[in-house]
């Protein structure tokens, strides 16, 4: 079956000499493999647009029982120039498209997370000041997206405040087997993140070891709830914009 449609590239692997096999989230199949053969050479028709984070317009030939479609057209619905020259911008945006991809399963169809995904990078791309706390946002965003949304209970943020992870809650008490005691700012980050969309989230300070600390325990909440969730293979390139954030 011949499928037109719009997909975020998510990841990139060379196959054999001058072919490419992707990764995408497709709006019509979900996520997906294509390979786009002969990519790699200098008058591909395909040339220059099978990047990370890229969004495409395609056409491809779609076989249920095939693991791998085949790329047969391709124009450019959303790049930006930013990604290949700004590190933060970049850093962040690997790390969302690896978090993206371990969202939905294999030809599984969710336009919720397409669309918060395609939003994202185009506001990625155009926002003029990068935090490196945006990516922590991102995960808080994608809890409530896959289902599994982080309730506040009320906190009150002048005593201790707990994160915890089986019952989905940050909290002034442990209530669960498996609990994070919160500093100030990452109980700050957290709450306004759950309650708010304003981009003053970015303002409270959240960097550094906090905010590493912070990405942590959010990876182990998406592994509690994500079966088979794999550290991300980005990390080196966050962990150094981290150290340089401090």
């Amino acid at each position: 079956m011949i499928t037109q449609t719009q997909a975020i590239i998510l990841r990139t692997i060379d196959y054999q000499e001058s072919s490419k096999i992707i990764t995408v989230l497709s709006k019509e199949h979900g996520k997906i493999a294509l390979i786009a053969r002969g990519v790699k050479k200098p008058k591909s028709k395909l040339s220059g647009l099978i990047d990370l984070g890229n969004v495409l317009d395609v056409v491809y030939y779609y076989k249920s029982t095939r693991g791998v479609q085949s790329l047969t057209e391709a124009s450019i619905s959303y790049s930006n120039h930013n990604f290949r020259i700004d590190f933060e911008r970049a850093a962040i945006l690997y790390a969302t498209l690896e978090l993206t991809a371990q969202m939905v399963h294999d030809n599984e169809v969710n336009d919720t997370v397409y669309n918060f995904a395609a939003s994202f990078i185009e506001w990625l791309g155009e926002e003029e000041h990068i935090e490196p706390s945006i990516f922590c946002y991102v995960q808080i965003r994608c809890t409530d997206l896959c289902g599994f949304a982080i309730d506040d209970k009320d906190i009150d943020l002048t005593k201790e405040v707990y994160f915890n992870i089986s019952d989905g809650t940050i909290s002034n008490a442990i209530d669960s087997e498996l609990s994070y005691k919160l500093t100030v700012l990452q109980a700050r980050f957290l709450k306004s993140s759950i309650t708010s969309k304003q981009r003053s989230i970015f303002n409270i300070g959240l960097k550094g070891l906090e905010l590493k600390q912070l990405i942590r325990h959010l990876d182990v909440y998406f592994k509690y709830h994500i079966e088979g969730y794999k550290e991300r293979r980005s990390d080196s390139i966050f962990e150094q914009m981290l150290q340089e954030s401090k």
